[in-house]
């Protein structure tokens, strides 16, 4: 569980790191069935439903960027998101009662892996109140190297950056004199978590390292948020992790920008974010 010291740092800045959190048979199934998926990309030469290929992927130094809906590809991925050590800390921040609202596994191979812009998870997803939240289990040890995770301090409490450019939704904070400032470099071992608000600024530079950074992503919702963009009663009761269905969002105030109309290769954020002009983190 999570201690005082660590909501109160969640609530101040907007992100928290946690170590230990799986076991090490739990971080070794994740391992063994990640690994299975980049096999199985050698076959794979365009994006599909499962898998969002690097521009260099190819049979003989297979290179991934994504896989899709990983709860929906094996049962060890869905079985981490339900893992009680995450819910238990999840609820403690935005509970009682969580619902999923999307996950995916992000990873940068070695020596590569695509940069992601400076962005905010709100721009992509708005919903009634802003009790949402992302976590990242890391499959590998996530450091400065290979690319991890950074974060803006605080910056869930301000404002909501533009992610639009010609007035196209493009995954990133599109303002050409944005700075984002103080910035925070989430380390963290093979088997913790990170937790990040889904108004904080983040980004993550590509892998220089030897060693990928597999990044299992599953964003969270407290039980009374709607998705802005609307659902079906079907889809919200599915999505439900803890608690019972309620018809009664609760409404508070939040920036919200409809993420619409999406650019014409729309499909994962590294496809969306294609379209920005000004990319920082690829330089890196």
């Amino acid at each position: 569980m999570l201690s005082k010291e660590q909501i109160d740092f969640y609530h101040e800045n907007g992100y928290l790191v946690v170590e230990d959190v799986l076991s090490a048979d739990e971080l070794a199934a994740l391992q063994r069935v990640t690994d299975e998926f980049v096999e199985r990309s050698r076959h794979i030469s365009q994006h599909n439903e499962v898998f969002d290929l690097e521009p260099n992927h190819s049979a003989e130094r297979p290179r991934l960027r994504r896989i899709k809906n990983p709860i929906a590809q094996n049962e060890v991925y869905d079985q981490t998101l339900r893992h009680p050590g995450i819910l238990d800390r999840v609820e403690q921040l935005i509970g009682p009662g969580l619902r999923r609202q999307n996950t995916k596994l992000n990873m940068k191979e070695p020596d590569h892996g695509s940069a992601v812009e400076w962005h905010q998870d709100w721009a992509f997803y708005p919903h009634t109140n802003d009790d949402v939240l992302a976590v990242g289990v890391c499959i590998d040890d996530m450091t400065e190297e290979n690319g991890c995770m950074l974060m803006v301090p605080g910056s869930h409490k301000g404002e909501l950056y533009s992610h639009h450019e010609n007035g196209v939704f493009v995954g990133a904070v599109s303002d050409p004199d944005f700075e984002p400032g103080e910035t925070a470099k989430c380390l963290v071992r093979a088997g913790g978590i990170t937790i990040h608000h889904a108004r904080t600024l983040h980004a993550s530079t590509p892998n220089h390292s030897a060693n990928p950074r597999r990044l299992l992503l599953f964003e969270y919702c407290s039980l009374d948020s709607w998705p802005l963009l609307g659902a079906s009663f079907d889809d919200y009761c599915a999505s439900i992790l803890r608690g019972e269905p309620s018809v009664r969002p609760r409404v508070a105030v939040a920036p919200v920008i409809i993420p619409l109309p999406k650019p014409e290769n729309a499909g994962s954020i590294f496809e969306i974010q294609e379209s920005l002009r000004r990319k920082e983190m690829a330089q890196h």
